[in-house]
């Protein structure tokens, strides 16, 4: 079988994961990612399967993949929204992700930019590169209160390890977890966001990308619903951002801060607007590039794989 790869996070992390995939014996290309629909189209054909990250699965690079070798998609991580999943189904193209494995790296992650910005460690750090001993006063995290944005695997984590550290934690949902709250009963869990948007001095995204989610932290939120001046963190997806509201915001000191390690458009580009904009710190999508994570999501990739092969091996052999 021949395989594109196209995760730079499984490429360029040792690992069991890479181990798994060559004992398969298949025929592995690898490009980095993430992959353009323009990239794509001319060569997803020749290919029976992809193990893919945030590459443009759009239906017209589906469609050219069925129509030559392409049966099955493992996505490497858990989003999904770059892959047209309705399409998939319609050409009866298996997908796979891999979910509930990445939730204590991206967690800790959204502490570590909330330490870095509250301690002004970013600044400080290249002050004394400089020779200069000028002090800034900092912020601590306990005491104030986190607003959770979807209390997922990722924000179940989060909500864990911010109460753990004396935060105050809110989190909103469109479904209730009875088991987690009822386990961890200091968690505040509200069905209105509204509540988020006034009560949180910290408000930290964690949804995916959906028509419904795109630019939800928009003018009117930052202008009108939030009360608090709180700093903004956003894990998950660029898009869930107006960025040109949120840039507006920090001007006018709605917002304190924006920490991100997500970009509308990536790898960042000449022009990014959000570059050199005042109290905002991104990193380059590396939440979940730890070198667990990484062999955890790596290694699930490739038996998902593996999975889809053997279930249409057996539905072939059932129909013989």
């Amino acid at each position: 079988m021949k395989i594109l790869l196209t995760s730079t996070s499984f490429q360029d992390t040792p690992g069991y994961h890479h181990e798994l995939l060559e004992k398969q014996g298949f025929d592995v290309d690898r490009l980095r990612g993430p992959v353009t629909e323009e990239v794509l189209l001319p060569i997803i054909g020749n290919y029976d399967a992809v193990i893919c990250g945030d590459d443009e699965y759009t239906e017209q690079v589906l469609t050219r993949g069925k129509e030559g070798r392409l049966r099955y998609i493992s996505k490497y991580g858990v989003g999904l929204d770059r892959i047209d999943l309705k399409a998939a189904q319609k050409l009866g193209l298996p997908v796979k992700n891999c979910p509930g494995v990445n939730q204590s790296s991206v967690s800790e992650h959204v502490l570590a930019l909330l330490f870095t910005f509250e301690k002004n460690i970013h600044t400080q750090y290249q002050t004394v590169q400089q020779g200069s001993w000028k002090r800034v006063t900092g912020n601590e995290l306990a005491g104030h209160t986190l607003g959770i944005v979807g209390l997922g695997a990722i924000g179940k984590e989060l909500a864990k390890k911010a109460l753990a550290l004396g935060l105050n934690v809110i989190a909103f949902d469109i479904f209730k977890n009875e088991d987690f709250l009822s386990q961890y009963s200091d968690v505040v869990f509200t069905d209105d966001i509204n509540n988020i948007y006034t009560q949180a001095d910290y408000i930290s995204l964690h949804l995916p990308h959906t028509p419904q989610s795109e630019k939800m932290i928009n003018r009117d939120v930052i202008f009108e619903k939030i009360k608090k001046q709180p700093v903004l963190v956003n894990t998950s997806r660029g898009m869930l951002i107006d960025t040109d509201a949120v840039i507006e915001g920090l001007k006018e000191g709605k917002l304190r801060g924006y920490l991100a390690d997500v970009l509308a458009v990536e790898p960042v580009e000449k022009g990014e607007k959000l570059l050199g904009i005042d109290n905002v710190i991104i990193t380059p999508h590396v939440g979940s590039r730890t070198y667990q994570s990484v062999v955890r999501q790596g290694t699930m990739a490739v038996e998902n794989l593996i999975e889809m092969i053997n279930e249409e091996s057996d539905k072939n052999s059932t129909a013989i």
